[in-house]
């Protein structure tokens, strides 16, 4: 079985690759692993910022390593807030914040598509793999739902009826970004 440490003090994340991983590997967080930073995100794709988590917990452990960085793309919003996802109202980091800022530059649009992409990087034996998981979707006009993070209860996957954030973990895997890259992770692990 391949030991992995995950690249992430977000801990809703762990949560959800555990549940797709399915004890198939076994995944070592950040602070399971005695190691408590905050990994810079500096750059301006999601490729290039996962790499620096994977790259950053590699240099420190000579571990094999796993990160992702996802991004909420906005397509009348040119793409917004992508990489800055998680920073868009500011470096606080405040999901809140953020959602409130993407509803009012949304104001008055009727073009509301908009996908969740995920970007994984794996130093696997001292080399580097990267997947990519896309979830197609749009933003609601409100908020609904209390599951979930970040911009779960403003997003509507395609051939769902609701948001991310009224969903059970097992209804979001379905459709989620996050389950796709992973899934390409532990194929390409298992074969």
């Amino acid at each position: 079985m391949h030991t992995l440490i995950f690249a992430t003090n977000n801990q809703n994340k762990v949560e959800e690759i555990r549940k797709v991983t399915n004890g198939l590997f076994n995944i070592i967080t950040l602070k399971e692993a005695g190691i408590d930073i905050d990994i810079p995100e500096p750059h301006n794709t999601l490729e290039a910022n996962a790499t620096e988590k994977s790259t950053v917990i590699h240099a420190m452990t000579k571990e094999n390593v796993f990160s992702e960085d996802t991004g909420l793309e906005v397509a009348a919003l040119n793409g917004e807030p992508g990489v800055k996802s998680a920073r868009y109202a500011g470096e606080g980091r405040d999901f809140q914040a953020n959602i409130d800022k993407l509803l009012v530059n949304l104001e008055g649009q009727t073009d509301r598509q908009a996908q969740f992409r995920t970007v994984v990087s794996l130093i696997l034996n001292e080399k580097e793999y990267l997947f990519e998981g896309i979830c197609k979707g749009r933003i609601t006009v409100e908020q609904k739902g209390l599951k979930g993070f970040g911009y779960d209860p403003v997003f509507i996957p395609d051939g769902a009826d609701k948001t991310f954030a009224e969903m059970t973990m097992d209804e979001k895997n379905q459709y989620s970004h996050r389950k796709k890259a992973i899934n390409k992770l532990i194929d390409f692990l298992l074969a």
